[in-house]
């Protein structure tokens, strides 16, 4: 199986692939990289048209060289993904945040408090209506850690993920706390001790179900 995995920020990269790694070895994975992506929506504050036919290309050149699954790892772009799942039907294409977002309401059910821990702050203001769409009834309850994004940028990991674990630290009174962006896997070890709630993470959630999806179609 090969898997395309696009990306707008180049610290999502590894996260994803040492999740392949060492959940689905066996796939083959192509990743494409256009970190303008992230830029152009912090400088124009929402989403356009524009960015949503940059998104359709990107999906259709991952298709036209073979891939089997397409995975976005841009979890502020949801609209955007959406339309690209909408146009390469029946092929998979996964918002980053979807199988989380499946295994947060699994675990702690339809009515559950869930944290939602991001260092992008457009991705706060696009996820919520994918919650929503999945267990109306449960509370999201947002936390940046903007800090954090700015330390990776710099190429600190460790002030990183002290950052973000100093951020989680308001989200004890949850029932689980999803990592928003594929670069804060690496936290999630210590955003767990903070809180001392479980926590989950896209690229492990993502693996998981495009596994499942794939390796179900294939049986058919």
């Amino acid at each position: 199986m090969r898997i395309a995995l696009i990306h707008a920020l180049k610290h999502s990269i590894a996260p994803i692939e040492g999740a392949f790694a060492r959940l689905w070895p066996d796939a083959r994975l192509a990743n494409l990289l256009d970190d303008s992506l992230s830029a152009d929506l912090a400088r124009d504050g929402a989403l356009t048209p524009v960015m949503t036919e940059r998104f359709l290309t990107l999906a259709h050149y991952a298709r036209a060289t073979g891939a089997n699954g397409i995975l976005f790892t841009c979890s502020a772009f949801g609209p955007c993904i959406a339309a690209c799942a909408r146009a390469l039907a029946p092929v998979p294409v996964l918002k980053p945040n979807e199988a989380m977002i499946e295994e947060a309401i699994a675990l702690a059910g339809p009515t559950a408090r869930i944290g939602l821990l991001a260092t992008f702050a457009p991705t706060l203001a696009s996820m919520p209506a994918e919650f929503a769409a999945v267990a109306p009834r449960a509370t999201l309850v947002p936390c940046l850690a903007a800090a954090a994004l700015e330390a990776l940028d710099r190429g600190d990991a460790p002030a990183h993920d002290e950052h973000a674990a100093r951020a989680a630290a308001a989200l004890r009174d949850v029932d689980v706390v999803a990592l928003a962006q594929f670069s804060l896997a690496r936290a999630a070890p210590m955003v767990e001790a903070a809180t001392g709630r479980p926590v989950l993470t896209t690229p492990d959630s993502a693996v998981r179900k495009l596994q499942r999806l794939l390796l179900t179609q294939k049986a058919v």
